[in-house]
């Protein structure tokens, strides 16, 4: 017996000595591993210091304390970790290590930027837990001279090569200061942030429960504070290559357009600034969002975080202006929707139901609905303002050019600032009229225009709607008030185009109704207009102008009142009665139409039309002018003044009148 217990004893002992052994060797092995990895790090010239290491065989445990990292730029970044716990560590192949949970405590990085930017920002979070961790078993080594910027875009490529189910965060706190008293100074935190689905530099979803923060600026001499609170804020299919591509520096010749993320959204947000405004938005939506590489080079993005708070030269404001024109043309934004904002100023109150941007190619379409607002003369209502494909790079490259004052271009270059934009319109507007209890009010009022030659567009269209009080002290104005008309009411469709290939250029539709005074339609062409026409420089335009050849007219107006008005003003100036100053008018027509030829059977017939449309109220007049041959335009402008009978003969003269 008493050798059966000396040899389990013996057993016993053997089996202790082997776990610790076995214990001995995992640290020694885990000690010289995390070594040999900071060693790595140490060998850009980063400072990189960690403190005890453990590891558990049973549990497959990795422990390190106080990791502490310092880049070997200047100023350096600099990252604190309390401890790193990896739990169910393993190596599913060589080169690769994997994790059942990866947990960090006390995380702090701080970030400054060279002198004598003041360019400041810092994190600090107590807790970060990743799932199902899967990556390489050594790093790369950062650049030894990088920027923070280049350090940040070398962390994101290292993030390309890891995957895990999720990464949560509870909360993130940090400061920054932006460099200039301008740009501010503040704090901002996040809670609950959660990322799913780590694969490939890819990022499934990503969520904050709620965000805020806070900024200490000067905006034009004057100390303002604003913070600000968001909640319920996620995004989906991010790509995180789409950042390191814009953080690499040789991402210069990159100009593929690369999606950031498929689609994102925020939830109520809050704003509150110490000089009485406060914001509040119930949220937005972004249906797809992307960065150009080529277009957001290192050196602009640090350029402008950095550009000093004192007056530009003008050759400074020329490179600011290029920089943020590049800037927007690297910057996609698809379908962004912002829903039911209210802000409210001292001056007032301002209510908007939503609005629309997308934005490509630096080209941006903008539109608002729902505007509701309050002005010293009363409320503003606006059912929607829209602009269509704003050029934004165009009007800051256009501006550069302009920017310095002895070596400006040509004031003819600035038609190049119509191609910046392509159309705007405005509907169901009503707005307080001076300081009157009137109103105007415009149902609709679009314009847009396109197919430039040269600065110069070929295609226009104007449409019109709307109805304003007249000015009671405006002395032109006073037979319409006279006669009981208080508002003009004006409903207008003006069109024009040229058409390269005939040379054809139209007035085409041309009508305009004036409720209870006129309602008229017309059509104007002309023939083989040539493209050099279209230029800034008024000599070569009058050269080619030669060429035109004038085309057909046909004019409808049907009296709502007019005429009626236009005898009682002419009875008015002249003190006679309204009959006598009809038949004045009638008399007054003939002689024209006398002088124009009284020979001419078209411009006899024309002048009768003209006289039964005068001497019969509420008439439809129609006159149609089609050219007996070619007229040169030029030729007939200058007839009109010196010959007008022969002007009217080049043209066969068709007119009536009807109810």
């Amino acid at each position: 017996m008493k050798r059966v217990l000396i040899g389990v004893l013996a057993l016993v002992v053997i089996a202790v000595a082997g776990i610790f052994g076995v214990n001995w060797y995992a640290n020694e092995r885990a000690n010289r591993e995390v070594e040999a990895a900071f060693a790595q790090i140490r060998g850009t010239g980063a400072r990189a210091d960690h403190g005890k290491v453990a590891f558990d065989p049973w549990t497959r445990t990795l422990t390190i304390a106080d990791i502490h990292s310092e880049t070997a730029s200047q100023p350096p970044v600099t990252v604190k970790i309390a401890s790193v716990i990896a739990k169910g560590v393993g190596q599913p192949d060589a080169g690769r290590i994997s994790a059942a949970s990866i947990e960090s405590n006390d995380l702090e990085i701080d970030t400054k930027a060279q002198a004598p930017s003041t360019f400041h920002m810092s994190y600090k979070t107590p807790k970060i837990v990743v799932t199902d961790y899967n990556g390489p078993a050594r790093g790369e080594r950062p650049p030894a001279d990088a920027s923070p910027f280049a350090i940040y875009g070398f962390v994101l490529k290292q993030f390309a090569t890891i995957s895990a189910s999720s990464v949560s965060v509870p909360n993130v706190t940090g400061a920054f200061d932006l460099g200039t008293a301008a740009l501010g100074h503040g704090d901002f935190s996040y809670a609950g942030l959660v990322l799913d689905g780590i694969k490939d530099g890819r990022i499934a979803s990503e969520k904050i429960g709620e965000a805020s923060f806070k900024i200490d600026a000067q905006q034009a001499g004057q100390a303002q504070t604003m913070t600000g609170h968001l909640v319920d804020i996620a995004s989906s299919d991010i790509d995180i290559g789409a950042i390191a591509a814009v953080l690499d520096p040789q991402a210069t010749g990159d100009d593929q357009i690369r999606r950031l993320y498929r689609q994102a959204s925020i939830g109520p947000y809050d704003l509150t600034s110490s000089l009485g405004v406060q914001m509040h938005m119930d949220g937005v939506t972004i249906d797809e969002a992307g960065l150009r590489p080529s277009k957001l080079p290192l050196p602009s993005i640090l350029a402008l975080v950095t550009r000093p708070a004192t007056p530009p030269s003008p050759a400074e404001a020329r490179d600011f202006a290029n920089k943020v024109a590049d800037l927007w043309e690297g910057i996609v934004v698809k379908n962004e929707q912002m829903r039911g904002m209210s802000i409210k100023t001292p001056q007032g109150a301002l209510k908007l139901a939503g609005a629309h941007f997308d934005m490509q190619d630096g080209k941006i379409d903008f539109a608002l609905d729902g505007l509701d607002a309050q002005t010293p003369q009363g409320p503003v209502k606006v059912g929607r303002f829209a602009l269509k494909s704003l050029d934004m790079t165009g009007m800051m490259r256009i501006g550069a050019q302009f920017a310095d004052p002895a070596h400006r271009p040509p004031a003819g270059q600035a038609l190049e600032l119509l191609k910046a934009l392509q159309g705007a319109e405005l509907r169901d507007v009503v707005a307080p009229y001076k300081t009157t209890n009137k109103q105007i009010k415009i149902d609709n009022v679009s314009l847009d225009w396109g197919q430039f030659v040269g600065p110069i567009p070929t295609r226009a269209h104007l449409v019109a709607k709307m109805d304003s009080p007249l000015d009671a002290s405006n002395p032109a104005l006073l037979p319409l008030l006279a006669a009981g008309i208080d508002t003009a009411a004006v409903d207008a469709d003006l069109g024009l185009g040229w058409t390269e290939n005939t040379g054809a250029f139209a007035l085409s539709p041309v009508k305009l109704d004036i409720a209870n005074i006129v309602s008229a339609s017309a059509g104007v062409t002309l023939a083989h207009v040539p493209r050099e026409v279209f230029t800034i420089n008024p000599q070569a335009a009058m050269v080619q102008a030669a060429q035109i050849e004038a085309g057909g007219l046909e004019l409808t107006v049907h009296d709502l009142g007019g005429v009626d008005l236009l005898v009682a003003q002419f009875a008015r100036i002249n003190s006679i009665s309204r009959d006598d100053a009809r038949q004045a008018i009638l008399a007054t027509i003939k002689a024209g139409g006398d002088k124009l030829g009284s020979d001419n059977p078209d411009v006899a017939g024309a002048v009768d039309a003209i006289s039964r449309f005068i001497a019969t109220p509420h008439q439809t007049l129609t006159l149609k002018l089609t050219p007996r041959a070619k007229v040169p335009a030029m030729q007939l402008v200058q007839l009109l003044s010196i010959d007008p009978p022969s002007a009217a003969a080049q043209f066969k003269i068709e007119a009536s009148t009807g109810l």
